[in-house]
């Protein structure tokens, strides 16, 4: 895990009464999944809603959300944060992180520009999950 960019992703998307809270569950073990338990059904008052851009539906093609994500200046590489331990802290390809977690049903943070461009999914409460992309102003 890279608690670097984990700061810099919780620092640009999260909301700042939640932060420092946030950054302490994400450096434990026990507590890891506490943190992503934040983004299930309260996730629009624990991401900072002006950044949310909702992708429109159908929306559950990785290969479709990379081109989106590319469009809006994603390179071929990502930082992720996700309730999927196969990928959770790990940097990867971008299709390959969008392909473990699109769909996956439970909430994952994919970081493009860690900063300013990110693509977030929600837990699955109906089909399909709720997705975004993250993006701060260039």
């Amino acid at each position: 895990m890279n608690t670097e960019i984990e700061k810099i992703i919780i620092k640009s998307f999260f909301a700042k009464r939640i932060q420092d809270r946030v950054l302490f569950e994400l450096s434990s073990t026990k507590k890891r999944k506490d943190a992503l338990s934040r983004l299930c059904h309260t996730y629009k008052t624990t991401l900072k809603e002006e950044y949310m851009i909702a992708i429109e539906k159908p929306n559950s093609d990785p290969v479709e959300i990379a081109a989106l994500l590319k469009k809006n200046g994603a390179g071929n590489t990502c930082y992720v944060v996700s309730w999927n331990e196969e990928i959770d802290g790990k940097e990867l390809p971008l299709l390959t992180a969008l392909e473990k977690a699109v769909g996956y049903g439970m909430p994952t943070i994919i970081a493009c520009i860690p900063n300013k461009l990110a693509y977030f999914e929600a837990e699955q409460e109906v089909l399909p999950s709720p997705r975004f992309i993250l993006q701060r102003p260039f």
